[in-house]
């Protein structure tokens, strides 16, 4: 089962992500080894702000095309579970 993630930055960027183990994925983040995001690197800490079960990995990716297409505010929206996501 794939997941999609929202993680905030120390500057409160959002970076969006799929995986199948998010507590896994964000540990390895939060570790900055070569598994991490670079995107993610030296912007600790890092925090965890939302997390749904997609799904297949086919619809993981198409759902996190859109989001990452989102504007910031419709993203906070989601992580504050103001919207829903609309696969």
């Amino acid at each position: 089962m794939w997941h999609l993630y929202l993680i905030r930055t120390q500057l409160g960027h959002l970076y969006t992500g799929i995986t199948q183990d998010v507590q896994r994925r964000f540990k390895e983040h939060q570790e900055g080894g070569v598994k991490a995001a670079k995107s993610l690197k030296g912007k600790k800490p890092l925090k965890l702000v939302y997390q749904e079960e997609i799904g297949s990995h086919s619809l993981a990716l198409k759902t996190e095309a859109a989001v990452k297409k989102w504007s910031k505010i419709k993203k906070e929206s989601l992580g504050k579970k103001e919207i829903s996501l609309e696969i």
